[in-house]
């Protein structure tokens, strides 16, 4: 049914900038944009692959909503009982004074499998550690509860984690056509036909990943948890990991 809408050793990151509610992608050192399941490892461990993380204005002007997105692809078949790894640890990592270090982490993990899953929510609170090499803060959660309901309250920190339609866009089978050496060795899309005068994408384009689902983690929180002692220019990314 489609929905609507690195702490260790393996990771995988993402990251964006933002600055007081008004956001824009960033060229940062070591990032890459939207991913969706580019290397084989990732292909074997499709919970720990970030696909893309955002950051955007909240409910009101003092509210800032985190969202990172995993295991995308997740088909209409597949999207009944997927859940998260609970082996993993994701984390947001918050940057607020410039320096590309984390002052702030909020990380996120997970309790059993199935309908039943919980999440967890600890932070936002300076981490352990700098670095890919992170252990889970010494705290309770923030929040705790069943996956795929907003937990949380209207005015501090809400949570959502659970099953969402994939909101990234791409024309993947003209994207073959411009770049035919990324196409599959095997499958229906390996068997596009050439076109080499194709040097642009189709206007209107079709969306490879319609009814695509995607698991997402979702924080709504006010600013001020991310930029006391710091600035309102903020450096966001996100980190999986065992």
């Amino acid at each position: 049914m489609r929905s609507t809408l690195k702490s260790r050793r393996g990771q995988q990151v993402a990251a964006v900038a933002a600055v007081a509610g008004l956001v824009a992608l960033a060229a940062v050192t070591g990032t890459i944009a939207s991913d969706h399941q580019d290397t084989p490892e990732v292909e074997l461990s499709p919970r720990m692959d970030i696909n893309d993380i955002y950051a955007f204005p909240g409910s009101s002007d003092d509210r800032i909503v985190l969202v990172m997105t995993t295991s995308s692809p997740i088909t209409p078949g597949q999207s009944s009982g997927a859940v998260f790894d609970p082996n993993l640890l994701y984390q947001f990592k918050i940057d607020n004074s410039g320096d590309a270090r984390a002052d702030r982490v909020i990380q996120v993990t997970f309790r059993g499998r199935g309908n039943d899953q919980t999440v967890e929510v600890r932070g936002p609170m300076a981490p352990n550690e700098q670095g890919t090499q992170n252990t889970i803060l010494d705290t309770s959660p923030a929040i705790s509860g069943r996956i795929g309901q907003t937990l949380g309250s209207a005015s501090g920190m809400q949570v959502f984690a659970g099953l969402r339609d994939d909101p990234f866009f791409i024309d993947l089978e003209q994207f073959f056509r411009i770049l035919p050496d990324r196409k599959p060795a095997t499958g229906d899309l390996s068997k596009l036909p050439a076109a080499p005068s194709a040097s642009a994408f189709r206007k209107p384009g079709i969306d490879f990943l319609k009814s695509i689902n995607t698991l997402a983690i979702v924080i709504e929180l006010p600013e001020s948890q991310l930029t006391t002692g710091g600035t309102a220019k903020l450096g966001i990314w996100g980190t999986s990991g065992r």
